[in-house]
């Protein structure tokens, strides 16, 4: 009997905190105020006005806030009381032995629901999908809203809950999630991606750690999406490590000359002369040695620094141009890749405009190469302009793996394309696949009545190359004809080349190449 007065006190504690904090209360204030005023005169309400914080403040202080927002708000928690919710799970279940797991969801293009639909619809939807999450737990999991577009669950702990339980957990919130969300009649389909981490696999000894590797999970499924699932490996984690180093390093790599362009030739299928180089970016680590684009291409755009990566690329390959000049040299021009950030630069023509200036450059000797993929998206707008800008400034404008997007004919003639660069993908064994062989010739008989010129990249093979030049395309790129190299070996290497010229039998067509 006297074991059961706490628990009695702590309940009524916790009553009278939730009458004096809940919304309820808000309609008594006001008759409060008036009996006190019409009994006791303006001392009384005096005296009531100062007693009623008080008792506010000794009611939440019976209970903690957060538990007591935790216990109420049985909907969506906003994130630090999901976050330190979270905490006190992983507290209990490292007292305990019980098991759990975090997970971490986002609906992906998100953003591209708001362009089309509009914000408001676009909260709508994120709205149902808290609501469809919810349905799908129990009572005692919860659910954390942590950005407009991702939520976070803390599964309430159970004795047994292995990777599979897991995986059909994660898979039956992703099933609820993807029905198709109407508002205002029309229905809006979605995908989600979900990663998830199990306490038993949980790296570091808090739950801020737990639920960074659920966020950490996501990112991988993300990466393998739409509608993906991925559980949390030891493997993830080393591999985000070096994401994050490898971002940070990004920066000083820039400014300390690690990350060079390397120059890859162009040729004539014509003469065989040399038509130009493109600047290819390369890094090169102290440490680790040469790291490939594929790696740090990412980390340069996740650290907001593609800008800067492509004034150092036009520096350096406008200082190029420079040298062979001086060297005597016949390269006629650079290309230099763009991203749909940088032309997306207001002031992108005036930077460009100076540094040709700088360097006592005409415009055409720089070819800026736009991936097919920007053309197709691009509405008329900043990129748009830029584009026909650099076109009007004497640049050359070179439209990038061409064939891999989908840009329209109408889009080659609005951006004033003056070459295209076809795909890799259509090269490869073209000299042994017919089919291949007449997707090329489409590509070249759409290009000549367009009047633009052509360039094959990733030709390595004497074979591709000679069918190219039978074929028509008018310039060619790729290990077939060299690697990229750094600047300091394109001197010899363009003796080289031009030496053997001097002597090149005629194969085809009395044109030698």
């Amino acid at each position: 009997m006297l074991q059961s007065w706490p628990r009695s006190l702590q309940r009524l504690r916790q009553r009278f905190a939730l009458v004096l904090t809940g919304p309820p209360a808000l309609a008594f204030v006001p008759a409060l105020c008036l009996a006190a005023f019409w009994f006791g005169g303006e001392g009384a309400l005096v005296v009531l006005a100062g007693l009623l914080p008080v008792l506010y403040l000794a009611g939440g202080n019976f209970h903690g806030r957060t538990a007591l927002t935790g216990e109420v708000n049985t909907g969506i928690l906003p994130r630090n009381v999901f976050e330190e919710f979270t905490g006190h799970t992983h507290q209990k279940l490292q007292a305990t032995g019980a098991h759990s797991a975090t997970l971490f969801l986002v609906i992906e293009e998100f953003e591209q629901v708001a362009e089309r639909f509009g914000q408001a619809a676009a909260d709508t939807v994120a709205q149902r999908v808290g609501e469809r999450i919810l349905a799908t737990l129990r009572a005692g999991d919860k659910v954390g809203q942590m950005g407009d577009s991702r939520f976070a669950i803390c599964v309430a702990p159970v004795r047994h809950l292995d990777l599979e339980l897991c995986i059909q957990l994660a898979g039956r919130i992703q099933s609820a999630v993807e029905e198709p969300v109407s508002v205002d009649g029309t229905g809006i389909y979605i995908s989600a991606s979900v990663g998830f981490c199990q306490h038993s696999r949980a790296p570091g000894k808090t739950g801020a750690d737990w639920l960074e590797a659920a966020a950490i999970a996501l990112r991988e499924a993300q990466k393998r999406g739409p509608s993906a699932i991925r559980a949390f490996s030891e493997q993830m984690r080393r591999a985000s490590k070096a994401s994050a180093e490898l971002r940070d390093e990004v920066v000083r790599a820039l400014e300390g000359g690690q990350i060079q362009p390397w120059f890859q030739p162009q040729i004539s299928t014509d003469t065989g002369r040399i038509t130009g180089f493109e600047a290819l970016a390369r890094w090169s680590h102290p440490d680790r040695g040469m790291i490939s684009p594929a790696e740090f291409l990412p980390a340069v755009e996740q650290a907001g620094q593609l800008e800067r990566l492509a004034e150092v690329m036009m520096y350096h390959s406008f200082a190029a141009l420079k040298a062979w000049d001086g060297a005597g040299v016949d390269v006629p021009q650079v290309g230099v890749n763009f991203a749909g950030s940088e032309l997306n630069n207001p002031k992108l023509i005036d930077k460009i405009q100076w540094e040709l200036d700088r360097f006592e450059l005409t415009p055409n000797r720089l070819a800026v190469e736009v991936l097919e993929t920007v053309v197709a998206t691009a509405p008329d707008d900043m990129i748009t302009r830029n584009i026909n800008a650099l076109g009007e400034l004497g640049c050359r404008i070179d439209l990038d793996d061409f064939g891999t997007g989908h840009a329209s004919i109408a889009s080659i003639r609005r951006f004033s394309v003056s070459r295209i660069k076809i795909d890799r993908s259509f090269v490869m064994k073209a000299d042994r696949d017919p089919e291949q062989q007449r997707m090329i010739s489409a590509i070249l008989t759409m290009a000549e009545r367009l009047d633009v010129e052509t360039l094959a990249e990733g030709v390595e093979t004497v074979g591709e190359h000679v069918l190219l030049a039978q074929l028509g395309c008018s310039h060619v790129q790729g290990f077939g004809i060299a690697r990229p190299m750094p600047f300091e070996k394109t001197l010899d290497w363009i003796d080289r080349h031009n030496t053997k010229l001097e002597d090149v039998p005629h194969i085809m067509n009395n044109k030698s190449h």
